[in-house]
């Protein structure tokens, strides 16, 4: 509560006046019950500017590698994701995404709003990338009925593009899209294909709204991609 009563009456005043962001359809999220913000995912302060316009606390599950750091940098960096109401999992697999999936199941089960990246990480390259189905298991095993609203994060990315520490002075924008009700399909958490298919209709709406180009391979493949070709430029 701390961090959020930080984030609103210092932080986001300053921000808000600052990048002046424009926003479309905020009645969408609902005053109480779970709610999952799925949302696009440009650049990392998407998380940033995301709460900041809703009247409800927000928790975001970050990789825990963040909360990790050494010395000042890391002191400031576990900081600031505390500050935009991150919460650390373990993205390394196995149990470790059960432990991650229980973490957001907290939240939903005490009536709160989870934001949800389903890429999984940030675009490489400002196009939207296939769905990660952890979003449909918490939706299935949830305590109560969990409202999906979708999320369009507009220019993110050129603010703050992957690489770059000064942001730049651009105006975003964020859309809020129809609420979409799964509680039809409780109770078939093992059916891994209505998994994907739930998740596949998350993403069609989330490209809908945000009117990116549509890739349906993971981002992460990409991103690692792009890595080796970098590393292999630079041993040339």
């Amino acid at each position: 509560m701390f961090y959020w009563i930080l984030r609103h009456l210092i932080a986001g005043p300053l921000l808000k006046s600052t990048f002046r962001p424009w926003v479309r359809g905020v009645e969408n999220v609902p005053a109480k019950g779970a709610v999952i913000l799925a949302s696009n995912h440009l650049s990392v302060i998407d998380s940033v500017f995301l709460p900041l316009v809703i009247d409800r606390p927000v928790s975001f599950l970050a990789k825990k590698e963040y909360f990790t750091g050494k010395g000042v940098k890391g002191a400031l960096t576990r900081e600031f994701f505390k500050g935009t109401g991150m919460l650390p999992i373990d993205r390394s697999g196995g149990a470790a995404s059960d432990a991650s999936l229980k973490t957001g199941l907290r939240v939903l089960n005490a009536g709160r709003v989870l934001g949800i990246y389903p890429e999984g990480t940030r675009s490489p390259d400002a196009r939207m990338y296939r769905g990660r189905t952890g979003i449909a298991r918490m939706i299935m095993e949830a305590d109560e009925n969990v409202t999906v609203v979708p999320v369009a994060m507009v220019g993110t990315e050129k603010i703050l593009p992957i690489g770059s520490k000064v942001p730049r002075l651009i105006r975003p924008g964020i859309i809020f899209g129809e609420p979409l009700e799964f509680s039809r399909f409780r109770g078939l958490k093992e059916d891994r294909f209505l998994l994907r298919s739930i998740t596949d209709e998350i993403m069609s709406e989330l490209s809908a709204l945000s009117d990116q180009e549509f890739r349906d391979v993971y981002a992460s493949s990409v991103r690692q991609q792009l890595d080796r070709q970098a590393l292999e430029s630079a041993k040339r």
